[in-house]
């Protein structure tokens, strides 16, 4: 099978309302060329799944300047003044989650678990509405998993069957995500033959990916 598809096949994948997941640490490990192909299209109610909404001008935070994100999970939001003001007017949707958690949950969804318990954020805002268990007189939180519709994630290096190396800190929330989804599309910023990447280094087998698109170098 072929995995690799033009940005406008990708964006034919993705819909009004979707859920979707979308890596990085302030735009760092983000697929512009896909979120770029998502302002472009004008899709509307999106659930995005993230880490933080990066700033106004980069990664997921042009998303969030053109009004397309209905309900946002993310860790925090406070280098996107933009986010903040939406969300304070009623706008999005804002539900925080201690990092950790938010990166356990997903990888709770890629696994096919139904949940893990955490002490995280007992006795905080976190705790309200979920359910505490109770293990060995110690309070824990129940956190249930998360999946996507589709994960648009990055990799430094890809080759045509998939498989996937990130370079550095461009590695953050591409993997988990890549297990969680749906339907997976990775933007290469480098595309490679079957092989050219050692079987040591692959962080992201191709198993995991539904379609490549080339994205910029």
């Amino acid at each position: 099978m072929n995995k690799i598809i033009s940005l406008e096949q990708a964006m034919d994948l993705v819909h009004d309302g979707m859920t979707v997941m979308i890596p990085g640490f302030m735009g760092v490990g983000t697929p512009e060329t896909l979120v770029d192909g998502l302002v472009e299209k004008g899709l509307q109610d999106l659930f995005v799944i993230c880490t933080d909404t990066a700033r106004p001008n980069v990664g997921i935070g042009k998303l969030i300047v053109n009004g397309q994100v209905k309900k946002l999970y993310a860790s925090h939001i406070g280098t996107n003044p933009e986010t903040g003001r939406m969300m304070n007017e009623g706008l999005i949707d804002v539900t925080l989650i201690p990092q950790g958690t938010l990166a356990e949950r997903i990888r709770a969804g890629g696994a096919g678990l139904g949940g893990f318990l955490t002490p995280t954020g007992v006795g905080t805002v976190v705790e309200e509405g979920k359910q505490k268990i109770v293990v060995d007189g110690k309070d824990y939180l129940l956190e249930l998993p998360l999946r996507a519709d589709v994960a648009l994630i990055r990799g430094s290096k890809v080759d045509k069957k998939g498989n996937i190396w990130y370079n550095a800190a461009t590695r953050n929330f591409n993997t988990v995500m890549a297990t969680a989804a749906k339907t997976v599309i990775v933007e290469a910023q480098e595309l490679v033959e079957v092989g050219e990447i050692d079987p040591n280094n692959v962080m992201t087998p191709g198993i995991f990916v539904d379609y490549i698109v080339k994205g910029d170098a």
